[in-house]
């Protein structure tokens, strides 16, 4: 579409979810879920402030990861909207700060330390935006920022971060460090090592640890879940005819939701529900709306 053209209200709608990436939004809302949850839980209303501060921090960081990337997007990606005339830069520019802003705003209204802590969310989002394509390493700051997600979350519940609180986001980190590492190939074609695919069992070990007594048995069949979501998404890349590196990432991405459900086996019947809804409801969204 020529940047001058004015596109339907469809069209326009499309475009900003696929700078937000918003099929991966119900990751981030499990994130919320689980970080909350080990926070002790406790106020509904915080909860829902909390997704909504989640939602717009994401939302705005994917926006400025596409902004960041004009350049590169426009050799290696081009039908992403800002190299296919979809949208203009500057509007991309403009929107994500909103977006970004929003998120803070919202967390001002939970208590200090969330904030404190969302702060901390927003400049490794805005660090990350602007060197990944720069740095080997960038996968750790994306790490970083689910890792402060969590823990964001777990501010807003009744008793704050705790220790399982932080050994969970840690976990979590090695499992989103692994499958970034193996993104960064995605757009280029490259060849994905394969030693950061050991980073993506982190979860099972940790959960493998603390369960015990009457939780051992939930945390033995999770992690089950969990390695045999693993098993299936990685077949796309290590098929020799038909390699999908971007199936395989979609995939692992759908299964974050899976592996906050694991740090927390000890949830209510209802509450796993929940997660299993938003696990659907990122593989449905990845139907309509690419996940990476």
């Amino acid at each position: 579409m020529p940047p001058d053209s004015q596109p339907t209200l469809a069209s326009y709608v499309r475009t900003l979810l696929v700078l937000g990436r918003a099929s991966n939004l119900p990751t981030v809302w499990s994130n919320c879920l689980a970080g909350w949850l080990l926070g002790g839980g406790g106020s509904w209303s915080l909860f829902v402030l909390l997704c909504l501060a989640a939602t717009c921090l994401y939302t705005g960081g994917m926006f400025l990861n596409d902004a960041f990337d004009a350049a590169f997007d426009r050799e290696h990606r081009r039908e992403r909207p800002i190299p296919s005339g979809a949208i203009r830069e500057r509007e991309v520019w403009q929107l994500g700060g909103l977006w970004l802003g929003l998120g803070v705003f919202i967390l001002l209204v939970t208590n200090r330390t969330a904030a404190s802590l969302g702060v901390v969310l927003l400049v490794c989002t805005l660090l990350y935006d602007a060197v990944h394509k720069l740095i080997a390493w960038a996968p750790v700051l994306m790490a970083a920022c689910r890792f402060f997600l969590i823990l964001v979350a777990a501010a807003t519940g009744e008793t704050g971060v705790t220790g399982l609180s932080l050994w969970s986001a840690f976990a979590l980190a090695f499992y989103v460090a692994g499958l970034s590492f193996v993104a960064r190939v995605e757009s280029t074609g490259g060849l994905a090592s394969r030693w950061p695919l050991l980073l993506l069992t982190a979860p099972v070990a940790l959960a493998l640890l603390i369960n015990d007594a009457e939780f051992q048995l939930n945390g033995l069949l999770l992690s089950a879940v969990l390695v045999s979501w693993l098993v299936l998404s990685l077949g796309p890349l290590f098929d020799r005819e038909r390699r999908d590196i971007g199936v395989a990432v979609s995939r692992m991405l759908a299964g974050i939701v899976l592996v906050d459900l694991l740090s927390v086996a000890d949830a209510p019947l209802e509450l796993g529900i929940a997660f299993l809804a938003l696990f659907c409801l990122a593989l449905v969204f990845q139907k309509f709306v690419p996940a990476t």
